[in-house]
């Protein structure tokens, strides 16, 4: 798993809408990539939507937020739509970032055990630097639990 003090590796992947977004193009700002296991499921949805009600505070903070997941650009977009979602959701088909930043793996449910994405999110400072990695993520305090952070670091 990439690792607090480490700089983020670098990617561009497609949003909901087809445009590219290259991370280091957003140098100069905080970054928070959440990754999460897939589009219109109880605790995606959860965390999306108290990312969404939060925005407006990231904005206030200057932090750019991205969503990523392995489901398609026409599966975010239905995602995005459907819940209003002011930021990017990111494409990673190829499974190419949740493997560089480490939260591809085995998970279980109900006693059978899959590959998926971990529930787990980035902070990136405006040097591209991780200053806080987020484990096992709970989707209903952890927009809160960031812009805390955000304004911890910010002081």
């Amino acid at each position: 798993m990439s690792s607090l003090g480490e700089i983020a590796p670098d990617f561009t992947l497609a949003d909901q809408d087809g445009k590219e977004h290259t991370l280091s193009n957003y140098r100069g700002r905080w970054v928070l990539l959440y990754f999460y296991p897939k589009d219109n499921t109880p605790g995606c949805t959860k965390e999306a939507c108290m990312i969404r009600d939060a925005f407006p505070r990231f904005e206030g903070v200057h932090a750019h937020v991205f969503g990523i997941s392995v489901d398609s650009v026409k599966s975010h977009k239905k995602f995005a739509d459907e819940y209003q979602l002011p930021f990017s959701l990111l494409a990673d088909e190829q499974k190419e970032v949740v493997g560089k930043y480490g939260v591809w793996g085995e998970k279980k449910m109900m006693g059978r055990t899959y590959m998926g994405t971990k529930r787990t999110s980035f902070l990136i400072d405006p040097n591209g630097i991780i200053k806080k990695v987020y484990e096992s993520v709970k989707p209903e305090v952890h927009a809160e639990e960031v812009l805390a952070d955000l304004q911890s670091f910010n002081a």
